[in-house]
Formats: structure tokens, sequence, C-alpha cells
């Protein structure tokens, strides 16, 4: 299925120049695209009782160890604490890519209670993917500039990708000054409103994406989460006055935490080596990653360790994944296009890319 591949010669030397898959060469692989479509169907309902139970405990798990962060004074039970707290509010907000390819009917309450409980609190409310995050799984769009999540990353300079990780610890200060300072400001300054609205009110990485303006049925919903995005980001900015530094910086921590380990995910859930063309679906799910082994379920969780899978199916629910991987694996076998997408782990996918930017391309 590759366009470009290495001859048996520089496989073997392992020395010579690699070279990059032309994805946008890459046909269909129909016979894949329809088991995908025929093998889940009976697996492809959310199932509330695996969504609500999920993400209550990961929510409560997640405050009640950031509590203790804050409140224990032993360091070592202060820092345990820090480290599941974090791990358990990073599968929490994830659910946010589960709300944005819900159909709004599926689970009902379930994206207002998440907004309530996580996405305003962490000053990350479902609107920041909703309406963005499909584009990235349009056909004509995914890779292209009109994709709000790709940068061609495999092909970028060597420190860009130390860079796109770190600078997501950023995101505690950059989310308390959008909503907190930014958001009030913007309901007298009409230009700041439209530029907060264009290029600070989605998580795209794609820096020359503009968001469009809220259609008419998306606007009410919008607000909601605005203005209490707005209000509890003012609330955060005050506590060191009644509160003290020390509740703000540890919350800061933990979800500066959360957000690298994220951007780290976000790193290898695909292989970046699309240059701007369009490309098939086929293209599209080997340019992104499947690790199917249990322990990435901890960095990858809510189903996103099956990326590329999601990528096929997007519409599939994040508790169905693991099942819908072993059917197709099992009726195409370990040589079809499907078992490509398949890699160990994450410390393989992050020294791919990273020998790509310097010039030796994928292995």
């Amino acid at each position: 299925m590759d366009a470009t591949t290495k001859t048996a010669e520089e496989q073997a030397s392992g020395n010579a120049p690699l070279r990059r898959r032309v994805h946008a060469q890459i046909p269909d692989d129909k016979d894949m695209l329809r088991a995908a479509a025929e093998l889940t169907r009976d697996i492809n309902t959310a199932r509330p009782g695996i969504y609500w139970p999920d993400m209550l405990l990961s929510t409560a798990i997640g405050y009640g160890t950031l509590a203790g962060a804050i409140l224990v004074d032993n360091l070592a039970l202060a820092l345990a604490c820090a480290v599941v707290s974090v791990f358990a509010l990073y599968r929490a907000l994830l659910f946010i890519h589960e709300i944005s390819h819900l159909h709004r009917d599926a689970l009902p309450g379930f994206r207002t209670a998440w907004n309530l409980l996580v996405g305003i609190p962490m000053l990350t409310p479902s609107l920041m993917y909703e309406s963005v995050h499909t584009l990235h799984h349009a056909r004509t769009k995914y890779g292209t500039i009109e994709d709000p999540e790709y940068m061609p990353l495999a092909l970028m300079k060597p420190w860009s990708l130390p860079v796109f990780v770190l600078i997501a610890a950023l995101a505690p200060i950059a989310l308390i000054i959008r909503w907190g300072v930014l958001a009030p400001l913007g309901l007298v300054i009409p230009p700041l409103r439209k530029l907060a609205w264009e290029r600070l009110s989605s998580l795209s990485i794609n820096p020359e994406f503009r968001r469009k303006p809220p259609t008419d049925k998306e606007r009410g919903w919008f607000l909601f989460q605005q203005v209490g995005a707005s209000l509890w980001a003012m609330v955060v900015i005050s506590t060191p006055f009644w509160l003290g530094w020390k509740p703000l910086l540890v919350a800061m921590a933990v979800t500066a935490a959360v957000a690298v380990f994220n951007q780290l995910r976000t790193l290898v859930a695909h292989l970046w080596e699309n240059d701007g063309q369009a490309m098939t679906v086929t293209a599209q799910y080997l340019d992104s990653v499947n690790v199917p082994s249990f322990i990435a379920g901890i960095w990858a969780p809510v189903g996103l360790r099956y990326h590329a899978l999601h990528h096929l199916v997007p519409s599939m629910p994040y508790h169905s994944l693991h099942e819908a991987h072993k059917r197709l694996s099992a009726h195409l076998g370990t040589t079809s296009t499907f078992a490509e997408a398949s890699h160990p782990g994450m410390i393989g996918l992050v020294g791919r890319i990273a020998r790509s930017t310097m010039g030796r391309g994928p292995q």
C-alpha cells in the first residue's frame, strides 16, 4: 500500500536515507472499509452504564486526590495524591473527545453534566472541541491546512517536537487568561472578542486555523459554557486573596501535567507525514496509530489507544473499540492494511517521528 517504499538493500543496511510514505497516493482498501462497517454494527451504541460511572468515578478520584495534594502536609503522600489526580483528571477530561462524536440524543444529560463537573472547572468546556474536532475527520480536510488538529510534525525541524510537547505546560495560564481576562474584556471590545473566538476557543494545533462563528443552533449552548468558564476563571484568579497561593499553584501544576501528558499522547496519535494534500480514508488510517497494548490504555485512555481505528469508524463508542479491533484483526489478518497501523508503544513512535525530523525519515 506504500506509494514510496524502501528497497530491501536500504532496509538491510539501515544507513540509507529513508523515505516517508506519500499518503495522498494510497488508494482506499475497500475490503478493510467494508469490514470496518459490517463487523461493528452491533457494538456501535453508546452504553450509559459505562459512560456515566467511568466519567463520575474518574472525576471524583481526580478532585479528591487533588484536595489531598493541597491539604496533606506529608510531601511524599501529597506527591502521590498529585500523581493519581493527574491520571484521573486526564481520563475525565478526555471524555471531551467522546462528546464531540456523540449524537446529541445518545446520552441525555451527559454533555451538560460533564461540562459542569469537568469542562468548566478545568476551563476546557466542550465547545473547544465541538464542531472543531469533526473537521479533523472530514474526508477532504484531514492533514490539510483546513484541519485544526494536524501539523506535519514528522517533516518539521527536530526542535519542533520538544517545543510542541512542553508548550502545553503553559495551558493553565493560557486558559485562565482566555476565560478570566479576555472573555470579560471581549464584552466591551468586539475585535478582541472576535480574535478570542477565532484563535483561542478551540483545542487546535494548526496555527493557521481560524474558527468560524457558531451557528444559531449552537449559540445558546456555547454561551452557557462561555459564561460558566468565565465566571469560574475569575473565581480562580481571586483564590490567592482568600485561600493563599498554595491551592492555586498545586492545581495549576496538576493541570499542567495533564496538558503535557495529553500533548505527548497527541504527538503519537498520528505519524504526521502528510504535507497538506487531501488523503483517502485508508491513507488517513495509515497516518494514524493503534497501540493495542494494555499499558497504552493508561497514557491513551477512553479508547484513544485505537486512534487509527477511530478514524475508520469515528462514531464508535470508546468502550467498543477494543472488541472492534479484535474482530477486524481476526478477519483481515496480520498481513493486511489494517495491521499496518498497529505499533508496539509510545517510545518507538516518538523515536520514529524524531528520526524523521532529523532527515532520516520514518522507519
